[in-house]
């Protein structure tokens, strides 16, 4: 598949087939996510993978809510992966603070989505969810105190006949300027 064809088909799926994801395959995700590039080579993020009921089933409550539904189809995914935020070494946070940038945000979507390029090429689909409620999801996977909660992906096999959705974007004319605003 040419790198075009697979960011055409990264997409947000949101209805997952009941069948697990083969081990090699969230290795391989997992191993792309390792190799992206990240501020200092810092790599300042740890993955959770949630793949064992009953688990999986309350981490995914914990991405919704009575008055916010919207991501209760996590209840049916096969693998919820929960990116945490690693606290920046000393020389990092002093250099986020004087250029007012908080690279680790940056670092965790270029691995989350390193992570998600590659279940396509597996032809898994994922989701990346950034609505949850971190104090439970702390609870419920023992994370320590000062780790943050970054993003939850759900990981699994769309289902059949899930449609590929034409994407909509901004024409570059709107988003690219070239040697000033």
């Amino acid at each position: 598949m040419s790198f075009h064809d697979l960011i055409t088909r990264r997409q947000s799926v949101r209805k997952y087939a009941d069948r697990p994801v083969e081990t090699d395959k969230l290795n391989r995700c997992l191993e792309a996510a390792r190799l992206a590039p990240s501020a200092s080579n810092t790599q300042p993020w740890h993955y959770i993978v949630v793949n064992e009921v009953p688990i999986r089933t309350e981490v995914a409550k914990a991405t919704f809510s009575e008055l916010v539904k919207f991501n209760r189809f996590t209840l049916n995914v096969p693998v919820l992966v929960v990116i945490l935020l690693e606290k920046p070494r000393v020389l990092n946070r002093i250099a986020m603070i004087l250029k007012n940038k908080e690279w680790r945000l940056i670092d965790i979507g270029i691995t989350a989505e390193h992570f998600c390029l590659q279940a396509t090429e597996e032809g898994l689909a994922t989701c990346m969810m950034g609505w949850f409620n971190e104090k439970k999801l702390k609870k419920l996977l023992s994370i320590p105190p000062g780790k943050t909660v970054g993003l939850v992906i759900s990981l699994g096999y769309a289902e059949e006949g899930y449609p590929l959705r034409k994407k909509i974007r901004k024409p570059l004319g709107e988003m690219v300027s070239y040697n000033s605003f």
